[in-house]
């Protein structure tokens, strides 16, 4: 099913709702990000690396949604959670190789999964593939240019945040620069239409002594403001998909 020239980094079998959980703030200011870039309605949604289905209570306004992961148990948890809703289907396959005729979907979401792909240009290729034209496509990063990296940098304890090319600081865990990850989308046919910058306040000082919820709520009206800056290590920017 999946090319070997890829490398795969798979959750299966990974408890991963519990890593969720110590998460609360992350997910809460992914929440208000992605509520703000999804378009109202959809005919056609894919959920790329959807996991045990985290994020699908947020497609109310798809008429059909695909949530697709490379791991079989996270999408039985998935099925668990969503597979109520006829709208629903899910399916494992290979980011790299969509099984999926050209111009599908009208609506493609990505997030948490691209700091886990070796191949940026390949996958965002196959991506643009099943865009219909003019379709959105909202993809969240890790930001390799965020202010703590920056000041480890200047205090000589960390690589160079301002260089371009995407830095590898795990076996398949990888951070990018704004200006590359532009770059890359404008590559594979998208044209980024609106920036958020989140998880200002990830630090674990603050998520212990401030509620999660307030926490998010002070990210949620910084997202839009502080974009510009590319500061947070998290960065969410929703494109159209054009020739």
């Amino acid at each position: 099913m999946f090319h070997v020239k890829h490398p795969i980094c798979s959750y299966e079998g990974v408890p991963y709702t519990e890593f969720w959980k110590e998460r609360q703030y992350e997910d809460l200011a992914e929440r208000i990000a992605l509520r703000r870039l999804l378009p109202r309605k959809s005919s056609f949604l894919l959920d790329i690396g959807a996991g045990f289905g985290r994020l699908a209570d947020l497609y109310s306004g798809a008429e059909r949604v695909v949530l697709l992961d490379c791991s079989l148990s996270q999408l039985r948890e998935a099925r668990e959670r969503c597979g109520h809703d006829p709208r629903f289907s899910f399916l494992v396959a290979d980011l790299y190789n969509l099984p999926f005729p050209d111009g599908t979907f009208d609506t493609l979401v990505m997030v948490r999964v691209i700091h886990h792909v070796a191949d940026v240009h390949a996958a965002l290729s196959e991506i643009r593939r099943v865009a219909r034209e003019g379709g959105h496509f909202i993809l969240e990063y890790a930001n390799k240019r965020h202010l703590k990296a920056i000041i480890l940098y200047l205090l000589g304890r960390c690589p160079s945040p301002f260089s371009p090319e995407p830095l590898e600081f795990a076996r398949m865990h990888f951070d990018f620069h704004p200006a590359w990850m532009e770059m890359a989308l404008k590559r594979a046919g998208f044209t980024p239409v609106e920036t958020l910058s989140l998880s200002f306040f990830r630090l674990q000082v603050l998520k212990k002594l401030v509620p999660a919820r307030l926490l998010a709520s002070l990210d949620g009206l910084l997202q839009k403001p502080m974009a510009a800056l590319k500061l947070t290590p998290s960065i969410m920017v929703k494109n159209l998909a054009k020739s």
